[in-house]
């Protein structure tokens, strides 16, 4: 029995979405001047960031240990944060709304490979994390996943499919445990 024979693997094309160079500018780029600009920087990495396609907006926080595979995939709103040692595998497009935040060395993963393809074939499938979500530290999130508005995914939790809006949600598989806000409290409590 064959299970994958690895020399029929064939990139599709266009996958990466530019061409090798710009492919290789930007982890020369990213291994030297994002990796090694001061904590304080942000604005130098959004920057570089927008150089290479992304798109950021104000005010975002993105930490020099994140990385980013293809940066031309990525979209960020304002005033959102991306922690220390996050992993962004935009083979596919990565959306992260406004106001959220994904914590540190969370892996937000767009790809993957067809277990039953014998030719190993690769596959990419979007991202989205919703307006004022938070994925907590070290949170796996698969392809083609949803965080809805809100959402706050617990530490340590793998994610493969959707989570509803306003949820507290964790485990692995991650599953929506109670409302991120319960109505009968305020939200601001003596």
């Amino acid at each position: 029995m064959i299970f994958q024979k690895l020399n029929k693997f064939v990139l599709p094309k266009g996958f990466r979405g530019r061409s090798a160079l710009t492919v290789q500018a930007w982890w020369i780029i990213q291994s030297t001047l994002f990796t090694t600009s001061p904590q304080f920087a942000y604005k130098w990495r959004n920057f570089l960031l927008r150089c290479f396609g992304a798109k950021i907006g104000s005010n975002v926080i993105i930490r020099p240990s994140v990385k980013i595979t293809y940066p031309w995939k990525l979209t960020i709103g304002d005033n959102s944060w991306v922690g220390d040692n996050v992993d962004l595998y935009t083979l596919g497009e990565i959306t992260i709304g406004k106001n959220a935040v994904v914590s540190q060395k969370s892996y937000l993963c767009t790809g993957s490979h067809d277990y039953q393809s014998e030719a190993f074939d690769i596959f990419a499938k979007p991202i989205v994390i919703e307006d004022e979500a938070w994925v907590a530290t070290d949170v796996f999130i698969a392809p083609g996943v949803t965080i809805g508005k809100g959402v706050v995914i617990g530490s340590r939790s793998s994610v493969y499919k959707d989570m509803p809006a306003g949820m507290i949600c964790i485990g692995n598989p991650a599953k929506p445990i109670k409302p991120r806000i319960d109505n009968e409290t305020s939200i601001t409590k003596p």
